[in-house]
């Protein structure tokens, strides 16, 4: 339930949050001009623009995979499927390694 000092608020605090978003607003006009006539189909409109979020995207640390051939030749000069088998039925080695000078207090 909203507080009753909030409900005679909330009017002006919507119309004050619209006037401040209106002002930072960016001109829709390039160079600051005149807007267009949006009722004259004649009018000169500057040509949509997209630029995409994922053009400049860049995976960070990840090498770029290997073509079908090489990985066969890899996966077969070390052993085929079975070199793959044993590494994931060994032990997990410790994640943490034991401090120098004996065991923590």
């Amino acid at each position: 339930m909203v507080p009753h000092s909030w409900r005679r608020r909330t009017p002006a605090l919507l119309a004050a949050a619209l006037l401040l978003a209106t002002a930072m607003a960016p001109a829709q006009t390039p160079g600051g001009g005149a807007k267009a006539d949006a009722l004259n189909p004649q009018a000169e409109v500057p040509a949509l623009r997209h630029d995409s979020a994922l053009a400049r995207y860049r995976q960070a640390g990840e090498p770029l995979p290997l073509g079908w051939k090489e990985a066969n030749d890899t996966a077969a000069r070390i052993g085929g499927w079975r070199a793959y088998a044993r590494e994931a039925a060994a032990p997990a080695s410790s994640a943490a390694p034991k401090p120098p000078g004996g065991s923590p207090r």
